[in-house]
């Protein structure tokens, strides 16, 4: 058992830990026998209890995972270096996990299988690479190779995302000054004008002001509908059919087409790459690397591409006739297959290919904060126009 204990040493300095002890009173012998005041002593909440609490963070997955892999690189043992996981201070979930696989591999159990029933959420191909590196007998390569696919991944993800965060803040404000003008500077101006004849008003000023008073008298329902729609938005986003169709109509944009096409291009170079170096067969390592792809209509190419494949035609060939990849990138996979380099072409295929989405991200964003902030000048120079005019209008009247 466990205990967590709060004690004073000699110097009156406090300590808080943990022990390991038979009994509560064991505890408490053992912190006696180092000098220590016990303020306060207790079971501590088991692995399991608190593994239940949440899911592990991506970050201290492949923490984790990199602790595994340099262990075995420095040739411990897989049940060693496990076993030191599971006793490690990762989250508890991480150490649970750790302890159940350790279990397992006691049992006879190979790692992969082991690997693949744990609550962690890896990525498909990992555990496919791990189950070719335990054939090979080249597991820790075959890890690392994985750990480094899922932080090319989670790059990718990361720099798509940080490149929205500026562009969605600036429409979002745009939006939010819109939103104050129509409720609280518009209405200010229909008393103003509800005794004037309506001719005699500009039609901008009275579209503005009627605008603001609909907006202002259906403030719930409209705001309503706009959380629904919202709310609607992110469940079929969260949908995987849904969001692929989506993905797939966005890849026929001429700008952002592109730049999509490209980092799922990337995404299967970098899988293929990585599993024909593990000694994964060519035939099952295109079928891996396709289950990775989102677009429908790459995935289509690609499934064309194993049959060409499957038929006796050479990878690049297949490629090409399929347009599944760009002219550099066949002529880089001519050129592997030629020099017997395949694997590692298609992982500098990958590269390039991140490299340039990199650039595409830049020219798109160069795009969408002017157009963003040109729409939303635009409109809120409208509106005030609007508030202009009204006000004009009112002292042409008056006069």
């Amino acid at each position: 058992m466990r205990f967590k204990y709060q004690a004073l040493d000699a110097q009156g300095q406090e300590l808080n830990g943990t022990l390991d002890a038979t009994s509560l009173r064991e505890a408490a012998r053992q912190l006696q026998q180092r000098e220590l005041r016990v303020l306060q002593l207790g079971q501590a909440e088991s692995s399991k209890t608190q593994a239940a609490a949440g899911k592990p963070k991506p970050r201290d997955i492949l923490m984790v995972l990199h602790e595994l892999t340099t262990l075995l690189e420095s040739e411990v043992s897989l049940i060693e270096a496990v076993e030191s996981l599971a006793e490690s201070s990762h989250p508890p979930v991480l150490i649970q996990a750790f302890a159940d696989m350790a279990a397992k591999l006691r049992q006879g159990e190979n790692f992969s299988s082991a690997l693949r029933a744990a609550p962690l959420g890896l990525p498909w191909y990992l555990t496919q690479l791990v189950e070719a590196g335990e054939l090979t007998g080249k597991l820790a390569q075959a890890l690392r190779d994985g750990v480094a696919q899922m932080e090319y991944e989670a790059r990718v993800r990361d720099e798509m995302r940080n490149a929205m965060i500026y562009p969605v803040i600036l429409v979002l404000s745009g939006i939010a000054a819109v939103l104050l003008i129509f409720i609280v500077v518009v209405p200010r101006f229909a008393n103003i004008l509800k005794n004037r004849h309506a001719e005699d008003i500009p039609w901008l000023a009275k579209a503005v002001i009627n605008s603001g008073m609909f907006l202002n008298e259906h403030l719930v329902l409209l705001a309503s509908a706009a959380l629904g729609a919202v709310f609607f938005a992110v469940y079929f986003l969260r949908q995987p059919h849904w969001r692929a169709r989506l993905q797939d109509g966005l890849s026929r944009l001429p700008l952002l087409g592109i730049w999509i096409m490209e980092a799922e291009t990337g995404r299967w170079a970098a899988m293929l790459g990585t599993l024909l170096e593990n000694r994964v067969a060519l035939l099952h390592a295109l079928e891996l690397a396709r289950q990775g792809v989102q677009l429908p209509s790459l995935r289509a190419r690609l499934d064309q591409v194993s049959k060409a494949v499957r038929s006796g035609i050479h990878l690049s060939q297949a490629l090409h006739d399929n347009d599944a990849i760009t002219p550099t990138g066949h002529n880089l996979v001519r050129a592997g297959e030629r020099a017997g380099e395949l694997p590692r072409l298609l992982k500098s295929l990958a590269r390039l290919y991140e490299e340039s989405g990199r650039v595409r991200m830049k020219r798109l964003l160069l795009l969408i904060e002017p157009a963003a902030i040109l729409i939303i000048g635009g409109v809120i120079g409208v509106i005030i126009t609007g508030v202009i005019l009204a006000i004009t209008s009112v002292n042409t009247l008056t006069l």
